[in-house]
């Protein structure tokens, strides 16, 4: 019976100083948290905010945390959430964690029924940041209004890269825009040009850049004749950054452009290429 009384009292010491930590952790203000646990705690509660921007923001910032498999879990989530402008964060910062194991992921929205150009483009910018070639699909479709493989555009793919108030939307908003003017801004941009859609297909060319493809210097090159003189000018200096000097003929004709900024720009570009040795 004592041993019974005595085992009693133990069980109940036990359950007491359990309601006690229980009690103390609870009333355990923030500040005092373990730092690393804390900075979770507000990364997910703004990962859930009901607040487009707020998520936006707490999505983007995880590019920061590279080789973090948390984060990239995170991010990978984010790539569902009902808001492009979430989904085209997450997209970004996985590009910006290095997180090569998601490339298959962003594949997947780019060729999927992603409808959302920012998006889409964000996507791509980061297929091609891990490695994945394929991402400068988008931008060649951008810039040329065809798929790489030769065929046609779905319907809904035309629409979505032809329709100016979403191609203006985030054009150079989101970082990747080709600024003639440098530092007069998007509005001063609109207000000269009258143009929602070039200023993204020069985006589009200057991330062309680094295509290793040739039939993307075939384009290029076929763009140096495209009716808006901000693509012109924006293939041109690409087309000077790829060093292949054996273009120069095809470029020569652009010294008499129409536009002074183009036949600026397709000097340099001639002058640039001579100097390269092949």
């Amino acid at each position: 019976m004592n041993r019974y009384k005595a085992g009693e009292k133990i069980c109940r010491f036990f359950y007491l100083m359990l309601f006690a930590v229980l009690a103390f952790a609870a009333g355990v203000p923030a500040s005092a948290q373990n730092p690393t646990d804390r900075a979770w705690s507000v990364l997910e509660a703004g990962m859930t905010d009901k607040t487009t921007e707020e998520r936006a923001v707490a999505v983007r910032v995880l590019g920061l945390l590279e080789g973090d498999s948390k984060a990239q879990d995170l991010a990978i989530k984010a790539l569902a959430d009902p808001k492009p402008e979430v989904r085209a964060a997450a997209a970004d910062a996985l590009g910006q964690m290095k997180a090569t194991s998601a490339a298959s992921k962003l594949a997947d929205v780019v060729l999927g029924d992603e409808k959302e150009p920012a998006v889409v483009m964000a996507c791509a910018r980061s297929m091609i940041a891990l490695g994945d070639n394929r991402g400068y699909g988008v931008y060649y479709a951008v810039l040329t209004g065809e798929k790489k493989s030769g065929g046609s555009l779905l319907d809904d793919q035309k629409k979505m890269l032809s329709d100016p108030k979403k191609m203006a939307q985030f054009g150079f908003e989101q970082g990747i825009g080709f600024v003639p003017f440098g530092g007069i801004g998007y509005t001063g941009f609109k207000m000269l040009t009258k143009d929602d859609s070039s200023p993204v297909r020069a985006a589009a060319a200057r991330i062309l850049t680094t295509d290793p493809d040739p039939k993307t210097e075939q384009a290029l090159v076929q763009a140096t004749s495209d009716k808006s003189w901000i693509v012109r000018m924006a293939v041109l200096d690409t087309l000077a950054r790829r060093n292949n000097r054996a273009i120069i003929p095809q470029i020569a004709g652009k010294l008499d452009d129409e536009k002074d900024a183009v036949r600026y720009t397709a000097a340099a570009a001639i002058l640039r290429l001579s100097q390269i040795k092949n």
